[in-house]
């Protein structure tokens, strides 16, 4: 947020006198500043998103999006989980599921007011992910007290993810490939990766891991030449076709695809 359109030390103001860009959110009309985030926070953000995304029933999910249920608030969880639909700007509702990464230096009671803010406008559950300390994820519902979660258990979402998350995918992204790798495959009818391993096929999954790249391109509405398509069905490194399946995702082109990160 520019200081030329909005003082930090006065208000209350509205949703639509933020631009999009603009570095604060709103509660009852007076604003917070949502500070840069740094390496592990932002990676977790972008891998959290990308877990999300890839499960068979979201539809739509975001990074920092801005949800407006009323004109004095703004929200922008680390990442969300929505319905799709809408014409831009401010999203005017609440997400169905959002995702917090707490870093070091996080504000605690900015923290529980947001919490409060998201499950008062209809968030049905909102997870807490703590980078410091002990591997965790705090859940909070409507009406609910909090439960805590850690490493070996697993997160469910009954009625907006159809898969459950390991608390590990939330932290680690190696885990977090598997989840998405599973997803992805789900999500394109492939049998999945669980059951690519029981049938003992390096090869086998290697194919699966090539078709399911190129059926997240075409479905992108990339165009693949011949040369993409050998290239990606003759690659024997699982760990390479992991990586580029989860830049299939993002990537602008097929060109780009390959690029270095």
């Amino acid at each position: 947020m520019s200081n030329s359109r909005l003082q930090p030390d006065t208000g209350p103001f509205r949703a639509d006198q933020l631009r999009d860009g603009d570095r604060y959110e709103l509660t009852n009309g007076h604003p917070i500043y949502c500070a840069p985030s740094g390496r592990d926070h932002a990676g977790s953000n972008a891998t959290g998103a990308a877990l999300l995304d890839s499960d068979p029933d979201v539809q739509w999910t975001g990074v920092d999006a801005g949800y407006s249920p009323d004109p004095g608030t703004l929200r922008a969880p680390d990442v969300s989980v929505a319905t799709p639909g809408g014409d831009g700007g401010w999203i005017p509702d609440a997400p169905l599921l959002a995702v917090e990464y707490a870093a070091r230096g996080q504000n605690e009671a900015e923290l529980r007011t947001k919490i409060a803010d998201l499950l008062g406008h209809g968030t049905r559950l909102l997870w807490v992910v703590r980078l410091i300390g002990p591997r965790r994820v705090e859940v909070h519902a409507p009406g609910q007290p909090m439960q805590t979660h850690g490493i070996g258990e697993l997160l469910v979402a009954p009625g907006i993810l159809r898969n459950p998350v390991p608390v590990a995918a939330l932290f680690d992204r190696d885990a977090a490939q598997d989840v998405i790798l599973r997803n992805l495959l789900q999500r394109r009818g492939y049998a999945g990766l669980d059951a690519i391993r029981e049938e003992g096929r390096e090869e086998g999954r290697d194919e699966g891991l090539a078709d399911a790249i190129l059926t997240l391109l075409a479905a992108r509405g990339l165009t693949i030449d011949d040369a993409t398509r050998d290239r990606l069905r003759g690659t024997r490194d699982t760990g390479q076709l992991r990586a580029w399946l989860l830049a299939a995702a993002q990537a602008e082109t097929v060109v780009g695809l390959f690029e270095p990160a």
